[in-house]
């Protein structure tokens, strides 16, 4: 756990889900072996202040649509990317956390319940991410678009940036310019116009800042 060398307390944005109180309570939970507390944005008057104030930033999974629309109504998408990008605080996504992080939730697996006034997203990095990335079965019965072919219709419109397929139990440890590869699963690199690539856990990832 990254955090726990410089951050004893965390600020954890709930929004993916609808019930903040279950949410907040489940992580805090969590974060409880790591000796970090846990404080739920919902639950402050101003949330922009509390961004600007706090040591670390903990986004969740759930649904990337519904995390983005409210990201965009409570207006801290700029905060955010200023207290990451500026000051440099620890950020940690998972699910839909990590869609958010990227250049855009293009490439999120899950539906549209609600419409946010842009794809855009955080901008972290200059790529995008398919989260719980699953590789084709060919003895399932499903009849419908895989992920792969789903990330090549993506990459069929123009200048669209290039997507990592992240496996279940593989994450992305970023440290300035450095992106380093980590779990127990290797993850698969979609580029327009390349044939996709496979990447063993350690890989050292930093030329994905300078792809397009």
């Amino acid at each position: 756990m990254s955090f726990s060398c410089n951050v004893t307390k965390l600020l954890f944005i709930p929004f993916a889900a609808k019930d903040h109180d279950a949410y907040a309570d489940k992580v805090r939970n969590a974060f409880k072996d790591f000796n970090i507390v846990v404080d739920s944005l919902h639950s402050f008057d101003d949330p922009v202040e509390k961004i600007k104030n706090c040591q670390g930033i903990f986004i969740g999974g759930g649904n990337t649509f519904l995390l983005l629309k409210t990201l965009y109504d409570l207006n801290l998408i700029n905060p955010i990317r200023k207290r990451v990008l500026e000051d440099g605080i620890p950020y940690m996504g998972s699910s839909a956390g990590t869609n958010v992080a990227t250049v855009s939730i293009c490439t999120t697996n899950d539906m549209p319940i609600v419409l946010p006034p842009s794809f855009e997203a955080l901008g972290f990095v200059p790529f995008n991410i398919n989260p719980h990335y699953l590789d084709p079965n060919p003895n399932s019965g499903h009849m419908g678009e895989t992920r792969e072919i789903r990330i090549a219709e993506y990459h069929e419109i123009p200048d669209m940036p290039p997507v990592l397929g992240l496996r279940e139990g593989s994450w992305l440890e970023i440290d300035g310019n450095s992106i380093v590869l980590k779990g127990k699963i290797p993850a698969r690199l979609f580029v327009c116009g390349k044939t996709p690539e496979e990447y063993p856990v350690e890989s050292k990832l930093d030329f994905l800042f300078n792809l397009s």
